[in-house]
């Protein structure tokens, strides 16, 4: 475990049992990533970056600390603008061969204002499994964090 995971107290819980890598059923997982603090990842997102034959990374640096942080050594692909036509056919057979994908973006849900939807789309048009793996949403923080009425 690097060093910045066993300073972190929420890793020294969780990144033990509760993230031993686990066999993933075949699927693109679109994980939620945390939009400030490294520890608003949910654990059914970490298991499945540990779990994961790869992940596929907007910014490989900015998943790498992510990564960093919890100790998690899984495959790291980069997958942005420049390159996810060209990538494209290669994972869609990884995925129909029985692997399971998980797709990061630097912040948030990918396929928002980012690269991931081309894929998501092919996948489906294949029939392959897509799970999203939902994160922390900057729109409804905003929101609860304002004050207005949410009734309705």
């Amino acid at each position: 475990v690097p060093a910045s995971a066993e300073n972190s107290l929420l890793c020294q819980v969780v990144c033990g049992k509760l993230l031993r890598q686990e066999e993933l059923p075949c699927a693109l997982y679109l994980v939620g990533t945390p939009i400030g603090n490294l520890e608003d990842i949910t654990l059914r997102a970490l298991r499945v970056l540990q779990s994961a034959s790869a992940v596929l990374a907007e910014d490989t640096r900015q998943t790498r600390k992510l990564m960093d942080h919890f100790g998690i050594s899984s495959h790291l692909l980069s997958y942005h603008a420049h390159n996810e036509r060209s990538r494209e056919e290669e994972l869609l057979k990884r995925l129909t061969r029985g692997e399971a994908l998980a797709l990061v973006s630097d912040a948030g849900m990918p396929g928002i204002s980012d690269p991931g939807s081309a894929l998501v789309a092919a996948a489906a048009r294949a029939g392959v499994r897509v799970v999203p793996i939902p994160g922390p949403s900057a729109s409804i923080a905003g929101l609860v964090a304002s004050g207005l009425p949410t009734e309705e």
